[in-house]
């Protein structure tokens, strides 16, 4: 069965990152420049697409009328050592992939599609380094990105002291998801880490902040087996209507 919606690439040569950066946009049935859509702008975006399942969700909920109108956009890395160094909250490149986001990729969208042009209407959305990258990027820019999507994000001191300089949580809306099973994770370089605990400290943080937090703690572990069967809950719970 064929796609109800439109996939097309777009190429943005970034001047942050001295490299050309491709954007794969999923635009549901009966898009119309005549009418308002949300930005859902997804890290690890093949993967999104791919094992998320980001344009069959697209179709259905769309479909059943269950979300606003909603643009998913994936950016993807070249491999696991350029998805560090981008998204890591320590990686040599992620303040230039933030620039990209901020001053390349928010332009190009405002200027191409027929978004609402405020925090309100774009979402940041990754998994483990991604939703990091998502949660510290919204937290430090929410004018720009007022919601997050993060799965299983990898939480350390730098991403707390990022979240304990935060002024003002009240233009966030947040979903936040961790696997019960996820207290011992193999990472990129080989070493483990409890990811389960971090993230529930960081809930507990959260939880004492004025702005629209879901949190759920699933029956899974750091893999997208886990995260794909979580998204459509995300979806619902942050584009639902």
């Amino acid at each position: 069965m064929g796609r109800k919606g439109s996939m097309n690439e777009y190429s943005i040569d970034s001047q942050y990152l001295n490299e050309t950066m491709t954007l794969k946009v999923y635009t549901p049935e009966n898009f119309s420049p005549l009418y308002k859509y949300h930005f859902c702008i997804m890290q690890d975006g093949n993967d999104y697409f791919q094992m998320g399942r980001a344009a069959t969700l697209s179709d259905q909920l769309h479909g059943e009328e269950a979300i606003e109108n909603t643009i998913f956009i994936g950016i993807h890395y070249r491999d696991k050592y350029d998805r560090v160094d981008k998204y890591h909250p320590n990686g040599k490149r992620q303040a230039d992939y933030v620039n990209f986001l901020i001053r390349e990729v928010v332009p190009f969208l405002d200027e191409e599609f027929p978004g609402y042009c405020m925090g309100s209407g774009r979402t940041l959305a990754g998994d483990s380094l991604a939703g990091s990258l998502a949660l510290m990027t919204a937290a430090k820019f929410p004018n720009i990105f007022g919601n997050v999507i993060m799965q299983s994000p990898y939480i350390d001191e730098h991403v707390m002291e990022v979240m304990e300089s935060v002024k003002d949580f009240s233009p966030l809306t947040i979903y936040h998801t961790i696997g019960n099973k996820e207290s011992d994770v193999e990472t990129t370089d080989g070493s483990r880490k409890n990811f389960l605990q971090p993230n529930r400290d960081l809930r507990d943080f959260l939880n004492r902040k004025p702005l629209g937090y879901t949190f759920h703690e699933l029956d899974g572990d750091h893999t997208w087996g886990s995260w794909q069967k979580d998204f459509k809950q995300a979806l619902l719970t942050i584009f639902g209507k």
